[in-house]
């Protein structure tokens, strides 16, 4: 049992969401900061105890999430941009996350969360969500435009959601029949195969699977001045692009890298107010290996989340 100190919090975890971000570390293809790390880090978690300093306190619901902690004093936390902070430390990959009973978190990191939902709906919102919530806006979507979508698991069917909800056309392009269906009945335009054709041209577009050969379909797809972005922290490497077919025009590519809090603020208030439909798939604690494994295998249609026994 972990003891909290100044500033941090002890976790009763309630629901921990099973992001793409996990299975990278558990399969190495993210470097190991912390040997045997515990991985998770979509937490919903009950205040157990609270170390000196801390503004939350035993019984409160909070949400623990991908960053953890930043120097505050550098020039990217400085302007806002605390994401790109060389310090920045991250909650299943720097410190033990939540495929467990219990967790630390740091109190000026962790979110209050929206009432009117499980623990199990809010723990996909915790990483899925927000990222999914950062590239949306990355991508420089104009209103009522036609966004792209390459991949549909638990971030993209929240940010399709939300683009739909400010009236945007979504296009879905996914290998995943049940993926396919999924986005259509959540109110996508349209849904096909990966490198199908765009019904129409797109304004913005938005890769969230971890495969670099997207990329070059995503930008063939884009109209002039459109902007792709990528969503994930890990991507296989990119074909070679042909700067007329894929860039020309002011086409523009822009990474996604980890999130604020005022991102993660932003979209859980947006979160409180639309009637979100998070698709999840509920595993025990004690099955998170089968969890990642169906997430490999893309046998999870949305969002895979653990439930302490």
């Amino acid at each position: 049992m972990p003891e909290p100190g100044a500033g941090d919090l002890l976790l009763r975890v309630r629901a921990c969401g099973v992001c793409r971000t996990d299975l990278h570390v558990a399969e190495g293809d993210l470097p190991v900061h912390l040997p045997g790390v515990t991985p998770g880090h979509e937490i919903v978690g009950e205040v157990a105890a609270a170390g000196p300093g801390c503004l939350h306190r035993p019984g409160d619901r909070v949400g623990a999430a991908w960053l953890r902690g930043t120097c505050g004093s550098c020039a990217y936390c400085r302007r806002g941009a605390e994401n790109l902070c060389p310090a920045s430390a991250y909650t299943g990959w720097d410190a033990h996350g939540g495929y467990a009973e219990y967790a630390l978190a740091r109190d000026a990191y962790v979110y209050d969360l929206p009432p009117g939902r499980s623990d199990v709906e809010i723990a996909p919102l915790l990483c899925a969500g927000i990222i999914g919530y950062r590239a949306l806006r990355r991508s420089a979507l104009p209103p009522g435009g036609r966004l792209g979508i390459w991949g549909f698991g638990g971030s993209a069917h929240l940010a399709a959601q939300v683009a739909m909800a400010e009236g945007a056309a979504v296009h879905v392009f996914t290998r995943a029949p049940a993926a396919r269906a999924l986005a259509l009945e959540l109110g996508a335009a349209s849904a096909g195969g990966s490198f199908d054709p765009a019904p129409e041209p797109l304004d913005s577009a938005i890769v969230f699977a971890p495969a670099g050969e997207l990329v070059p379909a995503a930008l063939e797809r884009l109209d002039r001045g459109g902007t792709l972005a990528l969503a994930g922290i890990h991507l296989t490497d990119v074909p070679p692009l042909n700067y007329a077919r894929h860039l020309f025009e002011e086409r523009q590519v822009r990474s996604v890298t980890a999130n604020t809090r005022a991102d993660g603020q932003e979209f859980l208030r947006l979160a409180g107010r639309l009637p979100l439909r998070v698709a999840t798939v509920t595993y025990p604690l004690e099955e998170a290996g089968r969890a990642l494994g169906d997430l490999a295998a893309d046998r999870v249609n949305g969002a895979a989340v653990l439930v302490p026994g």
